[in-house]
């Protein structure tokens, strides 16, 4: 993130990302900073990591805020919402990132984790989407930006819980679409593979299907990257996309 000395594309907006302590959460956090955005940044436990990151954001001239919210409980959601409104007066852009990606033979996956997977990636989205509907609708460039995985298309092995979260979440993003666009506000899904990012606890750290998918572009993405789609989805130049899926993966999935 470079200092912000001019107005971005997105100078004026305030945005949520939840699960933005690290890896592909806080480079869109960063960028959206970069960009002219106050940024609300959202950790469930991780305060330093979270702190670290408001702070880098306004050394560097930007606004943010920290709120530690567990974003499958609607209390810690309401909060959530809450905090950017309170301390920023407004919601424009809403960035549904938080998941976990566990791995685990279909036998030996729980009802107890099934459920634990499915309420981080699908309840979470859910309820930041239901709670920040109202104050997008007031926007006059809403936009949500919902970050799923390659695997929620291609499917992968052992991991039934995330993929049937990450596919839920492209139904869900084509049903807010629908829902929100009399009041001009998008809602389109990133879909990032092969990303090369630091996994979280409770993360597979060695994905499966990363040993069987090999990117066209002969690497794997940044956090950046999947940074930039970001922005220009909930810029000026994303106003006329919504309900939409964008696979960004360097060739290693062609739907």
């Amino acid at each position: 993130m470079t200092p912000n000395t001019s107005p971005g594309r997105l100078s004026g907006r305030v945005a949520i990302v939840t699960g933005s302590a690290r890896n592909i959460g806080k480079a869109i956090a960063l960028r959206l900073a970069s960009e002219g955005a106050a940024v609300v940044i959202n950790a469930r436990t991780s305060q330093a990591e979270m702190q670290a990151v408001v702070e880098e954001i306004q050394t560097l001239g930007g606004q943010a805020t920290g709120c530690l919210a567990d974003i499958t409980q609607e209390a810690d959601v309401q909060r959530l919402i809450q905090c950017a409104i309170s301390t920023f007066g407004r919601l424009d852009i809403l960035v549904n990132n938080a998941a976990v990606r566990s791995e685990g033979k279909l036998e030996g996956v729980s009802l107890d984790e099934w459920r634990s997977i499915l309420a981080i990636i699908l309840d979470g989205a859910f309820l930041c989407s239901r709670e920040a509907a109202a104050h997008l609708r007031c926007s006059n460039a809403g936009a949500i930006v919902n970050i799923g995985g390659m695997t929620g298309s291609s499917g992968a092995s052992d991991r039934v819980h995330v993929v049937t979260g990450k596919a839920g979440l492209i139904g869900l993003t084509k049903a807010l679409a629908w829902d929100l666009a009399d009041d001009g506000v998008t809602v389109n899904l990133i879909s990032p593979g092969m990303v090369a990012t630091q996994r979280a606890k409770g993360s597979a750290e060695k994905p499966k299907h990363h040993a069987i998918h090999h990117p066209l572009l002969g690497r794997r993405g940044t956090p950046e990257e999947i940074a930039g789609m970001v922005v220009t989805l909930c810029g000026p130049d994303g106003r006329f996309m919504t309900g939409q899926t964008l696979h960004v993966n360097g060739g290693t999935y062609l739907p």
